[in-house]
C-alpha cells in the first residue's frame, strides 16, 4: 500500500519540468530597461559633448537624468513582488546587478559634481591654487579648477559590467558584443579628449543598451501576439 502513494522518477521528472516551464512562461524579457538605460544615457553623455565642444551650458547637470532611470526601475520591481509574478533566480541576480550599477553610476555622478569645489577649498586653504600656463605666452596663466583627467573613461568601463553580465546570464549576443565594443571603446578613450569621450559615451550607451533594449523589445512583443493568438 505505501507504494501506490509513490511516484516514480520519471513522474518526479515530468512534475518537475513542468514546473519550469510554467515559471518560463510567467517571464518575459520586455527591453523597457536597457531601452531606458540607453536613451538617457546616450542622451546625458551628448548632451555633455555638445556643452563641451561649443562651450555652452543647460543651467543644470543633465546627469542627474540617471536617478530618474533609477526610479521606475525600482517601482517595477516593487510592482512585480506585490503581484506575486514568478521569477527565476537568475532574474533576481540581474536585477540586482542593474539596481547597483545604477547606483554606482549615481555616485560617479556625484563625486564628480563635489570632488573639484571640495579640492579646491582645500588647496586653497594651504595657500595655493592650480594654473593654467600657455607656454607659448599667447595668454595669460588662467585659475584652472581641479579635475580628473579622461573621468568619463571610468564611465564607459563601468557600461560594461551589467551588459555582459546579462548578456552571458541571459546568452543574448547584442549585449555581448555591446559589452566587447564598450571596452573597446573605453581603450580609445585613455587617448582621447573630454569632449571626445563624451561622444565615445554616447556610442556606448547605444550599442550596449539602446540597440539590444529594442530588439529584445520586439522579440517580448512578437511572443506576447503569439501567446495571445493561441
Amino acid at each position: 500500500m505505501p507504494n501506490q502513494n509513490q511516484i516514480t522518477e520519471k513522474e518526479s521528472l515530468e512534475i518537475i519540468t513542468s514546473m519550469i516551464q510554467k515559471a518560463k512562461g510567467t517571464y518575459y524579457e520586455t527591453g523597457i530597461g536597457p531601452i531606458l538605460w540607453g536613451a538617457v544615457v546616450s542622451f546625458a553623455s551628448f548632451v555633455t559633448f555638445l556643452q563641451m565642444k561649443y562651450e555652452f551650458t543647460i543651467g543644470f547637470d543633465v546627469w542627474l537624468l540617471v536617478l530618474f532611470a533609477i526610479i521606475p526601475q525600482v517601482m517595477i520591481s516593487m510592482r512585480e513582488k506585490k503581484t506575486g509574478r514568478i521569477k527565476k533566480y537568475e532574474d533576481d541576480a540581474l536585477d540586482t546587478v542593474w539596481l547597483v550599477f545604477g547606483i554606482s553610476l549615481f555616485c560617479l555622478v556625484i563625486y564628480r559634481n563635489i570632488v573639484p569645489s571640495v579640492t579646491t577649498r582645500l588647496i586653497a586653504a594651504e595657500g595655493w591654487q592650480m594654473m593654467k600656463h600657455f607656454t607659448a605666452g599667447a595668454k595669460p596663466d588662467e585659475q584652472l579648477t581641479p579635475f580628473v583627467p579622461s573621468f568619463y573613461s571610468i564611465y564607459i568601463m563601468l557600461y560594461a559590467f551589467p551588459t555582459l553580465v546579462t548578456g552571458l546570464v541571459k546568452k543574448f549576443n547584442p549585449m555581448i558584443y555591446g559589452a566587447i565594443l564598450s571596452y573597446g571603446f573605453f581603450v580609445m578613450s585613455c587617448f582621447t579628449t573630454s569632449w571626445n569621450d563624451m561622444l565615445l559615451g554616447t556610442i556606448t550607451a547605444i550599442v550596449c543598451w539602446l540597440i539590444p533594449g529594442i530588439l529584445l523589445r520586439r522579440k517580448y512583443l512578437a511572443q506576447k501576439t503569439a501567446k495571445a493568438n493561441v
